[in-house]
């Protein structure tokens, strides 16, 4: 029942001259009321820390990948990739994956699936050998149409991905679709079948990776970006195809929440140069040492000991192709150790390196109760390997941690540096006023990264309103047991105060809100292809109208964003307005001049002209 109502049915209290309509009409009252007290009382309890002792889930876990690798294998890949960079490139991710347990297919698309190999699990270096080979056959074909990549792809994952895996799509592409006119295929079907498989990949979690191929500058940027943004992963550019291995390092790190290190870029002289590969701990399951050049080299390598160590060995893997060599060291002894490289003179040889850890980051259980102002929360997060908690204070004292506390109300995010001393990362947070907060925790050092479960403190202080008087048992008045009028009429006005204050407070709380709901705020760099992490806005704080510079906190680069204006609209939906500046939704242009109208999870892009910046968004009510 609604406060209206509610306010409605205490005015009819006047009226009654019985003591059964009375409480009739009096239970009538009371249940909207006890309904609200209900609705309120669970609201005010933190349940996501009440479900979160010791299971709460991993973040950036190490553990299997299942990728699909999704190759243009159209005609214009020649022109754009003449040495056939991207498919070395696409064998070096190949590579990396662990020795055993990873599971890869491959799809071939122009305007069709030329080729494709469901998932294959590796379980030697044989299988490596094998999809390599499938690679090495590809053969070039007429025409382009990305959907039809994607959408297989997304359906080898649905029939051959573990579901204790990590799933992941990676695609390349040269260019924009090139349909063959003969088979009547239009924009507007291959649109919709890719919106479709974009949306089955979100649905099951298949973040898709993009690199884009610029080499004839008519790429589609933001038609591959808006793949990467719908679906969790992230979108790189290059005007040249050189960069791809690079990418690709860069896309099988921060698939398992790695960095890429760089180590040394040199030019060879044809003799051997030394660089140094530092092992920081002994929680490394595999490192993983890229060797980019353009013509063969040798290596030789010594550990810390100074003990030279065979390459290949059975703790030393090789792998070596046109472009590049990766040494895979298993559970590498910790310190220096030193690469010699030899190379072609005048060759430019790029050395790179990623580590595999079995490590993920857990916060601990805070207790589950409601806080206010003032409170200070004990905040713990360990390491895990395998399960088990980490206790080396060596790896603690590495890394650098913070915890990352974002006030619901207001969408800011505060970073409060931990202590990280003593085998564990710990510091305590403050609740500076009585909103609602999410927190995690985040660490890293200079080869990777995690991030614990985000949960939330709420912190409403007077939302849980205190018993009601009416509660209390009804008095008996005089011999014949009836109850007494006069408290009968204290009670009927205590309830009708109650529900008249209820029905104005909710009545006032609705006119004034103005918005509802958030906004996911990110911006990602059209250089670089970073994102930022993502923001959580609250709207209840705007009145009217507000810009999207002022939710940008009024960055002075991205002032362009202020010729966007948002409005309430009907329904709980948002609505955008803005002239002479770009929107996206779903990958297509919008027409925001005329008002565009955001309901709970649409997503938009909006691509500033001023800067190599785009604004990505997502309300949710």
């Amino acid at each position: 029942m609604r406060c209206n109502e509610v306010h409605t049915k205490g005015i009819e209290v006047r009226s009654i001259h019985t003591n059964r309509r009375f409480l009739t009409l009096l239970g009538r009252v009371l249940v909207p009321l006890l309904a609200v007290l209900v609705l309120l009382v669970p609201a005010a309890v933190p349940s996501a820390y009440a479900a979160g002792s010791g299971s709460a889930a991993s973040a950036g876990a190490s553990s299997q990948i299942d990728a699909v690798l999704v190759l243009d294998v159209s005609n214009s890949m020649k022109k754009s990739d003449p040495g056939g960079i991207a498919d070395e490139a696409m064998k070096m991710f190949i590579d990396m994956l662990s020795t055993k347990g990873d599971k890869v297919g491959v799809v071939a698309y122009t305007d069709k699936v030329q080729r494709e190999k469901a998932l294959l699990t590796i379980n030697s270096a044989s299988d490596k050998q094998d999809l390599k080979n499938f690679i090495d056959g590809l053969d070039k074909g007429p025409y382009t149409d990305i959907a039809v990549g994607v959408d297989e792809a997304v359906k080898v994952l649905q029939n051959g991905s573990d579901p204790s895996h990590e799933p992941m799509i990676v695609l390349l592409a040269d260019g924009n679709n090139d349909f063959n006119e003969s088979t009547g295929r239009t924009e507007s079907q291959s649109s919709q079948e890719l919106d479709a498989a974009v949306q089955t990949a979100k649905k099951n979690g298949y973040p898709i990776y993009t690199i884009g191929l610029n080499a004839d500058g008519k790429l589609n940027k933001n038609s591959l970006s808006a793949l990467s943004t719908e679906t969790g992963g992230k979108a790189f550019v290059t005007d040249s195809a050189d960069d791809l291995p690079q990418i690709l390092s860069e896309i099988f790190a921060d698939h398992l929440k790695l960095k890429v290190v760089p180590v040394q870029s040199i030019t060879a002289n044809g003799a051997y140069q030394e660089v140094t590969v530092n092992v920081p701990n002994a929680s490394v399951l595999e490192a993983n040492i890229s060797i980019i050049s353009s013509q063969p080299v040798t290596a030789k390598l010594t550990d810390p000991s100074g003990k030279e160590v065979a390459i290949p060995s059975n703790n030393v893997l090789l792998s070596k192709s046109s472009t590049y060599s990766l040494l895979k060291l298993l559970s590498p002894q910790e310190g220096d150790w030193k690469l010699q490289v030899k190379g072609v003179p005048k060759d430019k040889i790029d050395i790179n390196l990623i580590f595999n850890y079995d490590l993920d980051l857990q916060l601990e259980a805070i207790p589950s109760k409601t806080y206010k102002k003032g409170d200070t929360i004990p905040v713990s997060a360990h390491l895990f390997s395998n399960g088990t908690q980490v206790t080396e204070q060596e790896l603690y004292g590495q890394m650098k941690a913070v915890l990352l506390a974002t006030d619901l109300d207001t969408g800011k995010t505060e970073e409060l540096p931990l202590d990280n001393s003593g085998g564990e990362f710990k510091g305590n947070f403050e609740v500076k006023d009585n909103h609602n907060y999410q927190v995690k925790v985040r660490a890293e050092e200079s080869s990777f990264y995690r991030e614990s479960n985000a949960v939330e403190v709420k912190a409403g202080g007077s939302g849980t309103p205190a018993p009601s008087a009416s509660q209390a048992p009804l008095e008996q008045a005089g011999t014949g047991g009836g109850l007494s009028w006069t408290k009968i009429v204290l009670i009927a006005a205590a309830i009708l105060i109650l529900a008249v204050a209820a029905a104005v407070w909710m009545f006032l709380k609705k006119a004034n809100k103005g918005f509802v709901g958030q906004l996911v705020v990110e911006v990602l760099d059209a250089n670089t292809g970073e994102k930022t992490y993502p923001q959580y806005k609250k709207l209840n704080g705007f009145r009217g109208k507000f810009n999207l510079h002022q939710l940008l906190q009024l960055a002075p680069e991205l002032k362009e964003s202020e010729k966007l204006v948002f409005t309430p609209g009907a329904g709980d939906r948002l609505v955008l307005r803005g002239s002479d500046i770009a929107v996206e939704k779903s990958g297509r242009a919008a027409d925001a001049s005329r008002g565009l109208e955001l309901k709970s999870g649409d997503r938009i892009s909006v691509p500033l002209r001023s800067v190599d910046k785009t604004i990505l968004l997502e309300y949710l009510v």
